[in-house]
């Protein structure tokens, strides 16, 4: 390696152990303890107890072996994020078996691929939705044997089947459970193309719980610690964080419902928050469209000014003036303190991966009192190998290594990772597994560096890399994140491969680009056509392309884009289920407007003339 960093354990960690051993523990520091909440079907929040969510574990995995599941057996999930959710993972794990989790929004030809791959037995599916997708493709998935609904009662009906089964033969399953066996099979989200399945096992996953509670003892081991988790628990980084949360001090929250975010933080106050960096632009523009015009707006406006101003001295490591201490305590109390109470009012930190975070509203949040700790990983090595510490984190950088983690750069460029979390392989391709992993490193295929304090700063994407036609390599995800902080903006796509300069794919949001002009006193409009090709829209997708080219050299900058009236969706397969853009679907998608519009052919010199004749 090139550059390589290792962040040393401060304490040995058993990845011999099994995932349920986990719960176990946390039962055994803490059996009363709330561990975990969510809302009835009256929207109350209620709770399990430690012992109460283990014994529940217990209940189904017992039911589990009544059916006949066998340690190796792949049983399916494929629902929303809920403590059912949870608990059947659980289980599923806890005696050998294999989760192999589906998102929600899968269409059934991605259910039937994933059934045959992993080759499922059993599926648990969160309503009549659900089963549906599931019973298209019963036909062609000849191992699949019973599917649950959760909605009906899956949970009783599976308590139910093993209340024959005693605790000594569920322990019995479970003590044969080590560290190196898989615990689960997870399909990555196919950002870059067809779904592959990750073979990630128990001691991949102990290790990084612990390496992770190790490293973050702010988040996890303080006393009262609360986590409100929304993402889709078919994300390994969501999953990741319910294991994270167990082995801490941490009460769990499970929402599954994204549009009641704001209200379920005002109920559950979490200490800490997991997000992508879409939900942190959303949060902030829809704080700015509060505000509106006039007075208000103007308060504001500076105040962002000064909580960046803030945010960009505190990180300089020279102090912040005096006389920008009063301003930001003015306005702290004017502004700041109202956008903390969105979050509930008890948050501290917030952890952000996924996608690259905007720097100018990573600089806002950690100026109002909210510090956004980017980190960095990947399905491989069970989500997180890298994270900003709580005191000391560096905004534009990825952090640093978990203890216990190694991270180097080759002499390509590319970011590598050795640890104890990465993966036992691509399942049904070896030749894959070869390819990626090697010596232990898993090469991660994106672009970075390590400094010698061990912070880890991405610069791009191997795939992802244009190379124009005069020879410039150009990395999109600095320019893209930064056009995305417009309040109207969905998404954006760079183009530009082969081509003389780089052009950009820009979709809206039709109800917050609504929002937005509402707050500038404009008319809104009723769809995406009428909205793409509305003046004050165009106007403002115009100021954050210019704003973002003034982060790179002309020939990294956007030199012309179109605005597309379609919005980016997991429905039509342009976004993953973490929202990150499908470049070469997207690009595929417009090609014809890429090669004919936004490079369009020069007409020879004269020709205008000539067709006037």
């Amino acid at each position: 390696m090139k550059q390589e960093f290792t962040q040393p354990l401060t304490q040995p960690i058993d990845s011999d152990k099994n995932i349920f051993s986990i719960l176990e523990d946390r039962v055994a520091r803490a059996p009363e303890d709330d561990l975990v909440e969510y809302q009835d079907g009256n929207g109350r929040w209620d709770s399990f107890s430690a012992i109460q969510f283990r014994n529940l574990v217990i209940g189904i995995a017992k039911g589990l072996i009544a059916r006949g599941v066998m340690p190796g057996d792949a049983v399916a999930i494929i629902a929303h994020t809920s403590w059912q959710w949870t608990a059947l993972d659980m289980a599923i794990m806890s005696i050998g078996a294999l989760t192999v989790p589906v998102y929600e929004t899968n269409s059934p030809s991605q259910v039937n691929m994933i059934f045959n791959d992993a080759k499922v037995t059993m599926a648990f599916a969160e309503d009549d939705m659900q089963r549906d997708k599931i019973e298209q493709v019963r036909s062609s998935c000849p191992l699949l044997g019973d599917v649950y609904v959760m909605a009906m009662g899956a949970v009783d009906t599976m308590t139910a089947f093993g209340s024959q089964i005693g605790d000594e033969e569920f322990y019995e399953r479970e003590r044969a459970v080590k560290g190196t066996d898989m615990a689960t099979i997870v399909y990555t989200s196919g950002s870059t193309g067809t779904p592959k399945g990750i073979e990630l096992s128990h001691g991949n996953f102990v290790f990084i719980t612990y390496s992770g509670v190790q490293s973050m003892p702010d988040i996890a081991l303080k006393p009262n610690r609360r986590l409100l988790l929304f993402l889709p628990l078919a994300h390994v980084f969501a999953r990741y964080m319910q294991f994270f949360s167990f082995a801490g001090n941490v009460t769990l929250g499970l929402s599954g419902n994204f549009k009641t975010i704001i209200a379920d933080f005002a109920k559950f106050k979490p200490t800490f928050i997991l997000a992508v960096p879409r939900v942190f632009e959303k949060i902030y523009n829809a704080a700015s469209q509060r505000a509106g015009l006039g007075l208000k707006g103007r308060i504001f406006s500076k105040a962002t000014d000064v909580a960046r101003d803030w945010s960009k001295a505190q990180q300089s490591g020279h102090g912040v003036p005096f006389a920008l201490q009063l301003r930001h305590a003015v306005n702290d109390k004017l502004v700041y303190s109202q956008i903390m109470q969105i979050f509930g009012g008890s948050v501290e930190y917030a952890v952000s991966g996924g996608a690259p975070l905007d720097a100018n509203i990573a600089h806002f949040f950690n100026g109002v009192g909210l510090p956004l700790l980017e980190g960095y990983g990947m399905t491989e090595m069970c989500a997180p190998c890298c994270v900003n510490p709580t005191r000391g984190y560096r905004i534009g950088t990825i952090g640093v290594p978990l203890q216990g983690v190694s991270m180097g750069v080759d002499d390509t460029g590319e970011l590598c990772v050795k640890s104890r979390a990465i993966c036992l392989g691509y399942h049904n391709h070896p030749e894959i597994t070869a390819q990626q992993i090697h010596d232990g490193w898993l090469h991660t295929g994106d672009l970075g560096s390590v400094d010698e304090d061990g912070f880890v700063t991405l610069t791009g994407r191997k795939k992802d890399l244009i190379i124009t036609a005069g020879g410039k390599n150009v990395s999109p995800a600095e320019v893209e994140s930064s056009v995305m902080t417009s309040p109207v903006v969905g998404q954006c796509v760079l183009v530009g491969d082969r081509k003389p300069f780089i052009g950009a794919i820009i979709s809206l949001d039709l109800a917050e680009a609504n929002a937005w002009l509402k707050s500038e006193g404009a008319p809104q409009v009723s769809s995406l056509v009428e909205a793409s090709r509305n003046p004050i829209i165009y106007a403002e997708v115009e100021r954050a392309v210019n704003k973002a080219n003034e982060l790179v050299s002309r020939a990294e900058s956007i030199r012309k884009f179109e605005i597309v009236p379609e919005e980016f969706t997991e429905a039509n397969g342009m976004l993953t289920p973490s929202l990150k853009a499908k470049r070469q679907v997207i690009t595929e998608h417009y090609r014809t407007l890429i090669d004919t519009v936004i490079y369009a052919p020069r007409k020879p010199r004269g020709t205008q003339n000539r067709n006037n004749e």
